[in-house]
């Protein structure tokens, strides 16, 4: 899941961003709300943070800007102001949660697995493919019962082809999706962290999920459909 993160607070975003790195996330940031609205309509995130108070462009302008755009994405706005008067006016422009500073990761984190559950196309707090089971709330991973450890991003790319079992995903939007705009690593990640989820999921198990399509990507399915 990629995340945008539209703060002007140096320190505020950094811990943000590292937190959301922390839990498997790929994270952009943008510190005006200039960019972030030219960045929020560049790329397909997943979820939106969004301060109120920010320079060039408020985030009340960039949230409303975003919804000419795009009505599906989930946007959590932040502000220092506990004013209810304050949090109807951005419900009501359409953001989809509100989280006053001070705040923790923590709550952070909930929140946005919160909206990440009701988006459109993750309906459930479990996705099942086959025998393998993810649940997404306690980010733990089992198949046929047996619980498997995962690193934050191999649990990441394994959760992004689980949302989406029905397709082919590209490595191009394997990466668009799981890691972010700073990366700058080796073009061939995605198939180093496909045989690192290889070993864990498949091996020692007749079927195997996991699939390769030849100069297309990669999919997860059971071969049910």
């Amino acid at each position: 899941m990629r995340i945008l993160v539209i703060e002007d607070e140096e320190k505020l975003a950094n811990i943000i961003v590292q937190g959301l790195k922390a839990e498997g996330y790929a994270v952009d940031s943008a510190p005006d709300g200039m960019l972030g609205t030219e960045m929020a309509f560049s790329h397909a995130y997943d979820a939106i943070i969004l301060d109120i108070m920010l320079p060039k462009r408020s985030g009340t302008e960039a949230l409303r800007a975003i919804r000419e755009k795009n009505n599906q994405v989930p946007i959590i706005m932040l502000t220092a102001r506990d004013a209810v008067g304050d949090k109807v006016t951005h419900i009501d422009a359409g953001a989809d949660d509100y989280l006053t500073k001070p705040f923790s990761c923590a709550e952070l984190t909930v929140r946005i697995r919160a909206l990440l559950r009701r988006a459109p196309v993750q309906h459930s707090n479990t996705l099942r493919v086959g025998d393998l089971e993810i649940d997404r709330m306690l980010r733990q991973v089992k198949r046929a019962g047996k619980r498997i450890d995962l690193s934050a991003k191999e649990y990441g790319l394994l959760e992004y082809l689980a949302l989406h079992s029905d397709r082919v995903l590209s490595r191009a939007m394997i990466i668009e999706h799981v890691w972010d705009a700073s990366f700058e690593g080796l073009t061939n990640i995605v198939d180093v962290y496909i045989r690192q989820l290889r070993a864990k999921i498949d091996e020692g198990h007749e079927y195997k999920l996991i699939k390769t399509v030849r100069g297309i990507g990669y999919g997860l399915n059971d071969g049910a459909a």
